[in-house]
């Protein structure tokens, strides 16, 4: 299996439009995403991003957040652990944190959903993106898995 991870951030007229407008920031936009939940199979390499046929349905682990109150600073992040026999993936996203802080949140999270599974992580990947509101922004982060 290959995944890809990928992020992205908009502004839009509505809340509905800059969730839209970050997914095609993301590349990811002018798909069908399904949300799963957040175990890697075995084996999985993590790819470029490539391009999907519009209309494709694609399993997602997405982090998404949006506001509309200009100055907002929005974090969407995705922390993958990678361990011997699978990995796992965690979403966290906030609005005015520290966006460190909101980074860290990912990453123990994603450790503890391994420590539980008493399994040794290998490697950890982060995506953040983080975004200052204008208007009406969102701010998205995400792994997309790839059937092959």
């Amino acid at each position: 299996m290959k995944v890809s991870i990928t992020s992205g951030k908009a502004e839009g007229p509505t809340k509905l439009n800059a969730f839209d407008n970050a997914l095609l920031d993301a590349g990811i936009g002018d798909i069908n995403l399904i949300k799963v939940s957040s175990i890697i199979p075995i084996n999985t390499r993590i790819v470029k991003l490539p391009e999907f046929p519009a209309g494709e349905m694609v399993n997602t682990v997405l982090s998404y957040v949006s506001s509309d109150v200009k100055g907002d600073h929005l974090s969407a992040v995705i922390a993958v652990a990678i361990g011997d026999d699978f990995g796992c993936v965690v979403e966290h996203s906030g609005i005015n944190q520290d966006p460190v802080k909101v980074k860290e949140k990912a990453v123990n999270m994603v450790q503890y959903m391994m420590q539980i599974r008493n399994m040794e992580i290998r490697e950890i990947i982060v995506e953040q993106q983080d975004y200052m509101v204008e208007e009406q922004g969102a701010a998205v982060a995400a792994l997309v898995y790839i059937n092959e």
